[in-house]
């Protein structure tokens, strides 16, 4: 390898020294970077944060308000916005509580709400407006029916009621009668039958 001048040895160190510099810089910025982003994951944490270890109050899915009506043994009937995601026991509350009659065994009080639903808190059996239905021909309250009052509506047995009263309480109640052809089993003719016998 022929030896090198005093210049071109000055040439490549000063190309080497500016190589250095640059790599320098660029980790650097790439440090500055991840800093940042390691700041800013710790700030959302702190935010998500509340005092004394818990969660700030955030429900899942954000999205619009939902407004839904509390009917039956409660303080307060009537309609109420809620937050998107509150549970059923969120718009029992906002209506005043449950009264003395209330059966709240009778309604799934941690179904999330839909927009537009009603809520149907039934009360004790036995007083002048019984939970199920207003009278044998009378339409039946879908949100407080019991699996024999569903059995009254004809093409109804005892499977197909049970299934109903399931899927209303895994659902926090309905807001309509259509809702009831996601069951299982219930076809175009029971439809008719459920929608002219029973009432949201």
């Amino acid at each position: 390898m022929p030896d090198l001048s005093r210049a071109q040895l000055l040439a490549y160190a000063a190309v080497a020294v500016v190589l250095l510099l640059i790599g320098a810089r660029a980790i650097r910025a790439e440090d500055a970077g991840s800093s940042f982003s390691l700041e800013a994951q710790s700030a959302a944490g702190d935010e998500a944060s509340a005092p004394g270890g818990g969660t700030a109050f955030s429900l899942e899915g954000g999205g619009p308000d939902v407004v839904v009506d509390v009917t039956g043994a409660v303080r307060r009937p009537g309609v109420y916005r809620l937050p998107a995601g509150a549970r059923v026991t969120d718009a029992v509350a906002r209506a005043g509580g449950a009264d003395g009659d209330a059966v709240l065994e009778g309604i799934n009080l941690a179904a999330r709400l839909v927009d537009g639903q009603q809520v149907v808190v039934p009360g004790a059996q036995g007083g002048a407006a019984p939970a199920g239905g207003a009278g044998e021909d009378g339409p039946i309250s879908l949100g407080s029916a019991s699996v024999e009052d569903l059995e009254e509506i004809d093409g109804i047995g005892p499977v197909t009621a049970g299934d109903i009263v399931e899927f209303r309480d895994l659902h926090g109640g309905l807001a309509s009668v259509d809702q009831l052809d996601e069951v299982p089993g219930i076809g175009p003719a029971t439809m008719e039958a459920l929608r002219e016998r029973l009432q949201p």
